[in-house]
């Protein structure tokens, strides 16, 4: 009768394992390995096909994870780049708070003497002691009116992006984690009055006004060049008003810091910046931006060299409520592009310079 496999391997080990003592257990040993190899290989030959459903089921699973995972990371991109930004503007808020410590005498002069100070230095929400002027008030004086002569020279489109420079004083980045350079350095020039900004933009301004007024919309202009100043007080009434609600000194620093820019990090500072508003809507607030005037400056102002600085929906970049009613001088150029790629000038500076 013919043997089988196991039989055949069972009956040459035994055999050797009685013919030599001393070969007796490794024998033993080779038998237990070869069985124990043959038993498993039948099982996987016995059931081939389960075990093919089970990869196939395996390899099935594992892509769809991965195709799941890849979806997931991008649906989330946007919340992980928001998380970067806003831990790197609460390190900055750490920092540049611990720099300037409130005082009780300070705090007492801010609550006791606040209608004296800021007779003088009104905030930007409330107009009534405060300069502002339309296109008409600025050209009743003639100086002023030769200066709105002055055109500057518009930009020829080649469809070429241009090569910008870093070191190009339209292109100034200031924000909390880059403040005013203490070398910085401009001249600044008069619109009316009292109000002042710098000389090499005013053209452009008086440009963008009599555009808008063309079109029907009657722009005004109020708080352009700010002092350090100015800024302070500003800022330390904003943090005492949020103290008074009860929040801790590093929390009324944090919010206050998203309404009015903290002092030396201001683009009113550069005299670069604007607050406008029109005849139909004296309030700086959101609401300005659903107005006829403010769709004009969202859509016109880059024309003139002037972007939207702080943007619904970039907050999370930029560290400042949306405000549809501060204007940012950068040069015709890159006022065209941030406006047609709808980017900030951080994601312009990550972009092209």
């Amino acid at each position: 009768m013919k043997r089988t496999f196991r039989e055949k391997v069972m009956f040459k080990c035994m055999g050797i394992a009685k013919k030599h003592k001393l070969l007796k257990y490794p024998s033993l040993l080779v038998m237990a390995i070869m069985l124990g190899g043959y038993y498993v290989c039948r099982h996987f030959a016995t059931n081939g096909k389960r075990y093919a459903g089970i990869a196939f089921a395996m390899l099935f699973f594992m892509s769809s994870c991965s195709f799941s995972f890849a979806v997931f990371s991008q649906q989330n991109a946007f919340i992980s780049t928001q998380e970067t930004y806003n831990a790197v503007v609460e390190d900055s808020d750490v920092a540049l708070a611990v720099e300037k410590e409130v005082s009780p005498e300070d705090t007492a002069l801010l609550e006791f003497d606040e209608e004296e100070i800021l007779k003088e230095y009104e905030t930007e929400e409330d107009f009534t002691n405060v300069d502002s002027y339309t296109l008409d008030d600025i050209l009743e004086d003639e100086e002023n009116h030769a200066a709105y002569e002055v055109q500057s020279e518009t930009i020829e489109e080649t469809g070429e992006i241009p090569v910008f420079d870093k070191n190009d004083w339209r292109l100034l980045l200031v924000n909390k984690q880059h403040p005013i350079p203490e070398d910085y350095t401009f001249t600044l020039g008069t619109i009316k009055g009292s109000m002042q900004c710098d000389e090499r933009i005013i053209s452009d301004v008086f440009a963008m006004l009599q555009a808008a007024k063309k079109d029907g919309v009657n722009l005004a202009i109020c708080s352009p060049y700010r002092d350090l100043n100015r800024q302070e007080i500003l800022f330390d009434r904003k943090i005492t008003l949020y103290m008074g609600q009860g929040y801790s000194y590093m929390e009324a620093y944090k919010t206050a810091s998203q309404t009015v820019t903290i002092p030396g990090a201001s683009e009113h500072q550069l005299g670069l910046a604007l607050d406008i508003f029109s005849d139909t809507y004296t309030s700086l607030d959101e609401g300005f931006g659903d107005t006829e005037a403010g769709k004009w400056l969202a859509e016109h102002s880059c024309e003139y060299g002037f972007v939207l600085r702080y943007p619904k929906g970039k907050e999370y970049i930029t560290s400042i409520e949306y405000e549809p009613w501060h204007f940012r001088y950068v040069g015709k150029e890159a006022a065209t592009i941030m406006t047609q790629e709808n980017i900030c000038l951080e994601e312009f500076w990550d972009k092209y310079l």
